[in-house]
């Protein structure tokens, strides 16, 4: 699986991984480990609906248990190829939180649905991880087996459906497809209910650089001094978006201050106009 990056895009995979996708990628691989050496962890760790008022920690815990190595290399594929730009977008503390608060779906909606199964692996996690990610880049190319492209819309969707259709036909698959749709739901839910500008983000930063370009090629080409001055005032406020926007990615939107906060809304307002 790959996908292809188009001009402007901010973050790419392997020489791009970025900090907490990196140490959930080691995390997961190091509790993979110990369980194998030592299985009761594993199931000390596992979430089980029936018991979560005794283990609350385990919706929390079961995104780090994997039964094996498949089950383990696919979901971190997924996390490797499709959390770096989001976390690179978002920031690592709002991408960590989106990482939980889908996980959590995942296992609330297993507690509502499939009560009597024990659940562990990231895959709820991982599912919203896609969807966040499809939401910002609908028309990405994803190349599954490194050959055959599918929008990351159309992939999303397929995935959906495939965890939708065997609930419907009572299919008992051994696969906790209602976490996955609990990944997908609460991470839908989140991205509709969080701070409005945490969509705007990537679309800010693509607009800032075209701009910069563009108003660059322009001075070059005025010859009136009284030309320059508003672009030499624009070329400022550009630059202000760009340090507010790299604080997103360091720091997460809510490091900013209400006066960034009203600068990006007002840059993204004037960009809509435009």
């Amino acid at each position: 699986m790959a996908y292809r990056q188009p001009p402007g895009f901010g973050v790419s995979f392997g020489y791009g991984l970025t900090p907490w996708v990196k140490r959930l990628l080691i995390a997961n691989a190091v509790v993979y480990l110990v369980a194998l050496g030592f299985p009761i962890i594993g199931a000390w760790l596992a979430f089980v609906p029936a018991d979560v008022l005794r283990r609350p920690w385990t919706l929390i815990t079961y995104m780090f248990v994997h039964v094996g190595f498949f089950h383990l290399f696919f979901n971190m594929l997924i996390l490797f190829f499709f959390g770096p730009p989001l976390e690179g977008m978002w920031g690592g503390k709002e991408f960590l939180k989106f990482y939980a608060v889908a996980g959590l779906g995942g296992a609330v909606l297993s507690l509502i649905f499939a009560p009597q199964w024990p659940i562990v692996g990231a895959s709820g996690a991982i599912y919203g991880v896609m969807l966040a990610f499809a939401m910002n880049w609908p028309n990405m190319s994803i190349y599954i087996w490194g050959i055959l492209p599918v929008k990351a819309k159309w992939l999303v969707a397929f995935l959906t459906a495939a965890s939708i259709l065997p609930l419907i036909g009572g299919v008992q698959d051994g696969i906790a497809h209602w976490a996955h749709l609990g990944g997908f739901a609460a991470g839908f839910l989140y991205l509709k209910l969080n701070d409005r500008m945490t969509s705007r983000v990537g679309r800010l930063r693509n607009f800032v650089s075209r701009r910069k370009v563009q108003v660059e090629e322009d001075s070059r080409a005025g010859s009136a001094g009284s030309a320059h001055r508003p672009r030499r005032s624009e070329d400022r406020v550009l630059d202000e978006v760009d340090r507010v926007l790299d604080k997103i990615s360091t720091s997460g939107l809510e490091s900013l201050s209400q006066k960034e906060r009203d600068l990006l809304d007002d840059v993204s307002k004037r960009y809509k106009q435009n």
